[in-house]
């Protein structure tokens, strides 16, 4: 397959036209939106649901989250909204929030992984809001990348992993959060957090009160459990290069690749603690930023690759906020290894 490249600029840039004839017209495309690069396609449409499913090796369990650019395009897609669903909208929409409700009958059960409900957001990015109105449909849109590794921020990692497998890819620069939207489920009481993101559990309980945080959150998801959400796998978002987790101060951190190192190890540490370490390194932010993290987590673990590490320990972050999303793709990277220093 021969895939255009359009490097597009602003909401009103002519390559948006071309994307969405593509789009109309039944083909694929990665877009940009302020979480990650989207591999998007009609969502109403289940033979171009399989398509993403094939350009990115994706198990057809997991299921796909529709993009709308407009709250009225929510209504069709669910069996109702409940009033806490407007109230979440009306705050952090549009934005890196997605909403899990009962799906309606023009929704394929391949979109949905075979579940009952559909996962909705309203990206705050207006190049991605302007290719879905001019398409005309909502749109399905996972990670453009290969799946289970790092999700790309940035044209580049497309490029890298789906080139010659999609009909187009939009180039728009780097995106401006970094990690995948948050999923909130809204069918049962109290609402589930199913993936943490940019909108925090902090922000979720200003509006919706009390809220349960997925154990799957935390640890590996329970064998024979059914995937509600996309980023729940056991093993996700993760470099060739073994990735283990090193819990503890910077100095037991120090200690500790110091006795394990060898000629392929790496550290993957907060900005300025390279100074201090005998290995390669790639940084993922300053250790108080956690929004800097995010935005530096998925780059970091292609950098990983880049260097030729064979094995990386990575450095805890917090877990506090958006430290909780960091937290979150960091661990899968890693499939749960963690040592406590």
């Amino acid at each position: 397959m021969e895939t255009q490249i359009f490097k597009v600029f602003s909401e009103n840039d002519e390559a948006i036209d071309k994307t969405a004839d593509i789009l109309k017209s039944g083909g694929i495309v990665a877009i940009p939106t302020e979480t990650v690069y989207g591999l998007a396609g009609n969502a109403l449409d289940g033979n171009v649901t399989d398509k993403i499913y094939a350009a990115k090796g994706r198990p057809s369990d997991n299921p796909l989250i529709v993009h709308i650019s407009d709250i009225s395009q929510w209504r069709p897609l669910v069996k109702e909204i409940p009033e806490n669903a407007y109230a979440l909208a009306d705050k952090y929409w549009p934005g890196p929030l997605t909403v899990i409700l009962p799906k309606s009958e023009i929704v394929p059960d391949k979109v949905s992984g075979g579940l009952s409900t559909v996962a909705v957001r309203m990206p705050s990015d207006k190049i991605a809001r302007a290719i879905i109105e001019k398409s005309g449909v909502p749109l399905a849109a996972p990670s453009a990348n290969t799946s289970g590794k790092p999700s790309p921020t940035s044209a580049k990692y497309v490029i890298e992993d789906l080139m010659g497998k999609v009909d187009a890819i939009v180039d728009a620069g780097e995106c401006s959060v970094g990690v995948e939207s948050t999923v909130i489920s809204l069918c049962e009481t109290p609402p589930r957090l199913l993936r943490p993101g940019g909108i925090t559990a902090e922000m979720l309980t200003d509006v919706l009160g009390e809220i349960v945080i997925d154990d799957a959150v935390f640890n590996k998801l329970a064998d024979g459990k059914k995937a509600a959400s996309p980023g729940m796998k056991y093993k996700h978002y993760s470099p060739d290069t073994q990735v283990i987790i090193v819990k503890g101060s910077f100095e037991d951190f120090k200690k500790f690749i110091e006795k394990n190192k060898t000629e392929k190890t790496a550290a993957l540490c907060f900005e300025g603690e390279e100074k201090e370490l005998s290995v390669m390194c790639v940084t993922y932010g300053k250790k108080n930023d956690p929004a800097g993290q995010a935005k530096n987590i998925f780059d970091a673990l292609r950098r990983v690759d880049e260097i030729g590490a064979e094995k990386v320990f990575a450095r805890f972050p917090e877990t506090d906020g958006v430290g909780l999303a960091v937290f979150n793709r960091l661990v899968r990277a890693a499939a749960f290894n963690i040592i406590e220093v």
